[in-house]
Parts: structure tokens; sequence; C-alpha cells
């Protein structure tokens, strides 16, 4: 040994004892004045030692140790020491700080308190055994971070472990700060803490693990709308012999019935280019397209009386009352039953079961935008599929409206439209239609009817006052004059 100050690097190996401090000997390699090792393998301590065989001094000056999350100091006591000119041996204790062991809470911590997602089994900031940054969960066997999780799978699907290098024999440390600076390392800890390469899927695995998670969502929709429809209530008998009824009702009421397409007659393009009638709202009235529709008109709205006296309740009403309800929903019923004959193929609707007429008749004809309003409702019903006797209850819904003024039967017309609503409703259930919320966006349809009905009202007076009295059919007046606006 040299004579001058000699700083040597001491590798001890740890042996815990249940009495007292740890007792470890320790042999020096070689001498050295300097060196930057670093060793990442639990026990294992970098000790720098001050030396001078002059004065047969030796002192440990510092010790840092690798623990579980990163550094920590401990205290030596230097107990003996023998050294000669190859070979130095010293005899050391080492007190090791009090570290106290993590409890688990019972309670699982609040999500909402921290940033991002955090599983439940998750304390708050609990590390991640490879690095030590803050843990996101429990990934291939290990909580782990994002990070770690990420290098660790990449490494498996593209077989990069077998490229990995380490500058410093494969002893760094991994921590938060140097994860990326030795990837061989950090796989050696990733496999040390019990990461798993067979939990790693590779890509043609995961999309059918993805597909799968998918179908099996898919599945759990389905099972639930099932279920969900099953548990809704279905028409008992008495609602069944009120269906039928109000069904055939409509079919014997309804023009051509199910064969209008192969009946109808398209109105012709010639006709249209007569005489305009300004009113004075705006618009202009075509004379001879009203007056087509003038000759559909009575024959139509007789329909929709005859419909309304094949209803027991409607005909247990006052006749003052079943008069004021056959003009509130006249309107509203013509118009539902042109708009369930919408045809998207032509872009026409059919009226009264036998003339079928483009969006631009029947806005010159005298309706105006009316016309758009009814055009668009028979779009949207084409999409619901509505058999008869949904068209059928429908109506009777719009008939029995309670809120008409002047009605003196206010109670009794009111449990009427429940008692058409209930068995509307779960006629709705025992179809079983797959447009989601089918019932309520079907009710809105109703409104929308009641406002085609309240603009045709304000509609008519302005006709009526432009367009000669001798167009009007009698009928068409009596129905439509007078009425709320």
């Amino acid at each position: 040994m040299c004579s001058a100050r000699v700083l040597g690097l001491i590798l001890w190996q740890y042996h815990s004892t249940t009495n007292g401090p740890a007792i470890c000997t320790t042999v020096v390699l070689c001498p050295v004045l300097w060196t930057h090792i670093f060793f990442n393998v639990f026990p294992k301590v970098l000790i720098f030692v001050w030396f001078s065989p002059e004065s047969h001094i030796c002192s440990l000056k510092l010790c840092n140790a690798f623990y579980i999350r990163g550094y920590i100091t401990v205290q030596i006591v230097v107990l003996n020491y023998f050294y000669n000119s190859s070979l130095f041996v010293c005899c050391f204790s080492i007190r090791w700080p009090d570290v106290p062991k993590r409890k688990r809470k019972n309670s699982q911590c609040s999500v909402k308190s921290m940033s991002g997602y955090i599983p439940s089994y998750l304390e708050k900031d609990e590390p991640c055994v490879v690095c030590g940054d803050k843990a996101t969960g429990y990934h291939y066997r290990c909580i782990t971070c994002e990070g770690c999780k990420g290098f660790f799978r990449r490494t498996i699907q593209k077989n990069l472990h077998p490229s990995y290098a380490c500058k410093y024999e494969g002893c760094c440390i991994i921590d938060k700060i140097t994860r990326n600076q030795c990837q061989l390392c950090r796989f050696k800890k990733c496999i040390s803490v019990g990461m798993a390469m067979d939990l790693v899927l590779d890509d043609s695995k995961r999309v059918a693990k993805r597909r799968l998670i998918e179908e099996n969502r898919e599945r759990r929709k389905r099972e639930e709308m099932v279920r969900t429809l099953q548990m809704r209530p279905e028409p008992d008998s008495a609602e069944w012999d009120l269906i039928r009824m109000v069904t055939e009702a409509h079919r014997h009421t309804n023009a051509q019935g199910s064969s209008w397409k192969q009946k109808r007659k398209f109105l012709s393009d010639d006709i249209g280019h007569g005489s305009m009638v300004p009113t004075s709202d705006g618009d202009k009235v075509d004379l001879e397209v009203f007056s087509e529709f003038t000759k559909i008109m009575t024959p139509a709205i007789t329909r929709v009386v005859d419909f309304a006296k094949k209803l027991p309740m409607f005909s247990e009403l006052p006749c003052e009352d079943q008069i004021i309800l056959l003009k509130g929903c006249c309107m509203e019923i013509m118009s539902l039953r042109a708009a369930v004959r919408y045809d998207p193929e032509s872009e026409t609707l059919t009226l009264s079961g036998e003339m079928a007429v483009k969006r631009e008749h029947l806005k010159n004809g005298g309706l105006g935008v009316i016309s758009d309003a009814i055009f668009d409702l028979g779009k949207s019903l084409a999409q619901f599929n509505l058999d008869d006797s949904e068209v059928a209850l429908m109506q009777a819904v719009l008939l029995m409206s309670s809120d008409r003024s002047g009605l003196t039967s206010v109670e009794k017309i009111e449990r009427c439209q429940e008692a058409y609503l209930l068995a509307f409703e779960h006629y709705i259930n025992y179809r079983k239609h797959n447009i989601p919320h089918f019932w309520p966006k079907l009710l809105m349809k109703v409104t929308d009817l009641r406002m085609i009905a309240a603009c045709h009202a304000s509609r008519f007076l302005h006709m009526k006052v432009e367009c000669p009295n001798e167009l009007f059919p009698p009928l068409f007046l009596e129905v439509f004059e007078d009425q709320e606006v």
C-alpha cells in the first residue's frame, strides 16, 4: 500500500440479524482514486472509504443504500480492520434507520381527489414497483406506472430485449429520473419485481380481445334492452278488445286501405299553372289546385266523422261535445292519414287515399308553409313503420282531447283519452320497436299534429277572405269556421 491517502471501494454484502446491528466483512478489490459504479440490486451498498496506512486510521465517510423507493443513509461504525500490501479487510457495523411498514387503508381512496383515474384498490400516491413513480394500476401482475407498463409492453411485443445493452455491467439504479437511461436494467427490474411476459398480447390477440370486449358490451346492451322490454306491461284482455275495436273503425273509414299505392292517382303536372290569388299573409293560392283539393275534402271529413262514431266512448258523449271534438281533431286526423302515406320514392303524399301530390302542389293549393310541416311529418313517420292499430290509436288520442274549448264532459273525456293512451302504450310495448325511446318520440308527433291544425286554422281565415266562397264545400266551412286560432 502506498503512504498516500487512498480512496478505496468496498463491496459489502448485507446479512440481517435479529439482535443488534448487522455485522459485515468486506474486501477491497482494488485501490482506486475515484469510481462511478452504481449498484441497484438490493441489498448491495456503495461505500466510499477514507484510509491512511501511516496513521492506521480507517473511517467510512459515506454509505448510500438502494432501499425499495430510492436511497437512504445508514450509520456505520468501524469495529476492526486489517491490511497488508495486497489485502484490506474491515469489520464494521451498520445501523439502519427505522422504516415504518406501509399499512393499507381500509377505506378506498377517493378517485375525485386525484388527478386522472386511479383504481380504487390503489392507495393515494402508491409508487410503481419498478421506478417509484406514481402507480396507475395493476399491470402484468405488478403495480406500476403508465411509463413502465408501456415500456414493458413494447419490449415484449417488438422483442426488443435481446438488443438492450448496459454500459455499467447491468448494475444501473432504476428510478423516476434514471429509468430512461438504461433499457436493459429497466427491463431486468421489470422481470425481477414479477411482471409477466406471457400476459403481453401481440397485435392480433390485442385486436381480438378488444373485439371480444366490444361484442360483450353490445351483447349486454341487447340483453338489458330485452329485459327492459320484457318488464314493460303489454295489453290485457280489455285493452286488446279496445285496440281491435279502434283498429276496425280505422280500417272501415280509411280510403283504399292497404292498397292505396296501387289505386292512387298522381296530380297532373299540367295542373297548377292557373290564376294565382294573393293572400293577406303574403302567399299565393293556385285556384285550380285548390279546386282539386276541395273535391276530395268532403269525403275525407266524412270518413273522420264515421271513424269517431264507431268508437263507443265517443258515442256516449253529449252531442255538443261530439261536435267540438270533431271540429278540433278533423285537420289533425286528416293530416295524420296523409302523412302515413308518404312515399319516399316519388316524394308524394296521398290525400284521401286517392290523390298523390307533391310538396309544391300542396303548398300552392292553399296550405302554404303548412305543407312543409306535413311532408316533414310524413318523412319522420316513415321511419316508425306504424301499423293500422298504432295509427288508429293515435287518431283516438287526438279525438279525445279534453282541452278543446267549450266542452262540458271534460273529466269523462279525460278518462277516455287515458284509456286509449294506456292501451296505446301497452301495444307499443307489445310491438317491441327497435327505435330507442319510441313511445315518447311518437307522442311528440301528436304535438306536431296539434301545431299543424293550429296553423291551418289561421291559414283558413286568410283564404276565406281572399278566395271565392263558392270554392269552399259546405261541410268544409261547417268544420273549420269559428275555430280557435
